[in-house]
């Protein structure tokens, strides 16, 4: 078994924003250890634990996180199961049937000034970002992180909701970027903190899983240039590719996307 030091970045921002943990299915496991230390630093931050679930059989840590948002002074909690049995009770079990959207964030009265982290599978996040991101919530203020299957995406070539476009702001000052397949060139900039964001800016599709270099869910082809890497991968791409997650341009290039 290869074991590597912790990495990544889906980690609690040391400020006084409110934080939403936001998670869906066996996506509360890296938010518990969240919630858990909040409760140790008696957090005085408002907290919001949110989480979606098909019903009480199927909910992981029901009791714990109860007993730890009592804890905590600004800690609430809400809780939505998609299809309740027969047993389960509103107001005892969950808060109300349905699927988390945003529209069931403003009704709650959590603030699109939190901090959000949200995890659970792919399209349960692409759905929460793409809310957050129409409800004005800025991207800085939105962590990911998935658990659960990937769905099938062909990059570049597969229909997708959105039409690449450059990012938006100012253009930066770096090495151009061109996504081959999606028609785009765009400067690069520092503020992404990889390839793969400057993509996700760009409406580009691109698989990925774990944004940190051990997967290799977005190893894509590298047409021209080239780029370095931050974090350093677990282990080197196959030549004529690049890991998009934790890459920056070192030069112009052309990227299979």
């Amino acid at each position: 078994m290869d074991v590597s030091a912790p990495r990544g970045s889906f980690t609690l921002r040391p400020n006084q924003s409110p934080v939403v943990l936001l998670s869906a299915g066996v996506g509360a496991t890296p938010v518990m250890s969240m919630l858990h230390t909040l409760a140790a630093e008696r957090s005085q931050r408002e907290i919001w634990w949110i989480y979606g679930a098909r019903n009480s059989v199927e909910h992981p840590f029901a009791e714990e996180s109860r007993s730890l948002l009592k804890q905590l002074s600004h800690g609430r909690g809400y809780i939505v199961y998609s299809r309740p049995a027969a047993i389960d009770r509103v107001g005892a079990d969950f808060d109300a049937p349905g699927h988390i959207d945003t529209a069931l964030l403003e009704r709650i009265g959590v603030s699109p000034g939190s901090d959000f982290y949200l995890c659970g599978p792919s399209s349960f996040l692409q759905n929460m970002r793409d809310g957050l991101r129409n409800w004005g919530v800025l991207a800085g203020n939105v962590r990911t992180e998935i658990f659960g299957s990937l769905e099938g995406v062909t990059p570049g070539m597969a229909r997708v909701d959105h039409t690449p476009h450059l990012p938006q702001g100012p253009p930066g000052s770096g090495p151009s970027v061109s996504f081959a397949r999606s028609g785009i060139t765009a400067a690069w900039d520092p503020k992404f903190a990889s390839l793969l964001e400057l993509a996700e800016a760009c409406d580009v599709p691109a698989r990925w899983s774990c944004r940190t270099g051990v997967c290799h869910t977005c190893m894509t082809g590298l047409i021209a240039g080239s780029i370095v890497y931050n974090p350093e991968p677990l282990e080197r791409p196959a030549p004529g590719n690049l890991l998009v997650c934790c890459s920056q341009p070192n030069a112009d290039v052309i990227l299979d996307l």
